[in-house]
């Protein structure tokens, strides 16, 4: 033991102006369902355990941009979800509401936009 106390990481919080939009666009992407549902915060649970998902209304939050730009809100968090057929996982991103993002850095990845404007990557290896 190297004396610090236990510490798990349960879950990501992302805000958004509208906690059960965004949580809604999440489960139709990953097919997660809800754990706990209040007016202003919506937890998603990872159907093989793990860490989970949750949103939050923000009354003041900002859109991030991606690519970051000077004077812009900018990203503070992003979210990497592998997949095994990347053109398969575009198009149900897309019918399940992401945005691709007009800005693609590499090859095997795409990056979209959830509908709060939070980068998201789908990739394979």
């Amino acid at each position: 033991m190297d004396g610090r106390p236990q510490m798990i990481l349960t879950g990501v919080v992302l805000d958004s102006s509208d906690a059960r939009e965004l949580a809604g666009f999440y489960q139709r992407l990953l097919g997660w369902s809800a754990t706990q549902e209040e007016a202003h915060w919506v937890v998603l649970g990872a159907p093989g355990g793990g860490a989970g998902l949750s949103f939050q209304t923000e009354k003041l939050y900002v859109r991030p941009v991606w690519p970051a730009r000077t004077g812009e809100q900018q990203m503070s968090v992003h979210l990497d979800i592998r997949v095994d057929d990347l053109e398969a996982a575009c198009a149900h991103a897309e019918q399940a509401g992401a945005t691709l993002a007009g800005f693609q850095p590499q090859e095997n990845v795409r990056v979209y936009l959830d509908p709060a404007g939070h980068p998201f990557c789908l990739y394979v290896d």
